[in-house]
């Protein structure tokens, strides 16, 4: 009785603090090779990513490539948090807020945890130790979209300066799109 009452403690706070910020949740469907497959995502984000921390990506990137990238983005604060339903998530280091005809759209970018099975096998997947999402907010309701990619290196636009994915495996789609701002 004890740990029930701990639970229902403990998930109402957890859900206090998602309402306070800026909470997205959506199904992700799996291509190609993980076709059929499907698990839900929650995103929370405490706030936005700075000019500053874009171009601090961007000149660790062209200093040092996708490794020092990767060394910046382990580097910079929590910007917001991403779980998959089941799993305790882990915190996303870059949220940046992109206004676009009809909407706006969410890039995030995190460092990746390295599974035991992918160091031991010493598999090219550990070259891609960058995990991304980016998410379109449509202005019209149910117009939503996204794509979610497990792995990945990054790479900078020349002509414009903004950060590029390049996806290591398929991308998962986003479907089912709901985003909670907070009241």
């Amino acid at each position: 009785m004890v740990a029930l009452v701990a639970a229902v403690l403990l998930l109402s706070g957890m859900w206090g603090a998602a309402a306070k910020y800026e909470t997205i949740q959506a199904t992700a469907m799996g291509q190609s090779t993980q076709l059929g497959q499907r698990f839900n995502v929650t995103i929370v984000i405490y706030e936005f990513s700075t000019d500053d921390d874009q171009k601090a990506l961007v000149e660790a990137f062209n200093a040092a490539g996708s490794e020092g990238l990767f060394n910046a983005v382990t580097k910079m604060k929590a910007h917001g948090h991403m779980a998959i339903t089941g799993t305790l998530g882990y915190d996303v280091n870059y949220i940046k807020e992109f206004k676009v005809p009809g909407g706006r759209k969410i890039r995030l970018v995190t460092d990746r945890i390295i599974r035991f099975g992918e160091v031991w096998s010493d598999s090219r997947s550990k070259d891609y130790n960058l995990s991304a999402c980016e998410i379109f907010i449509s202005n019209e309701k149910g117009k939503n979209s996204g794509t979610l990619i497990p792995a990945l290196q990054l790479k900078v636009d020349k002509k414009t300066g903004q950060v590029e994915l390049e996806a290591f495996q398929n991308p998962w789609k986003l479907l089912n799109i709901i985003n909670y701002l907070p009241k």
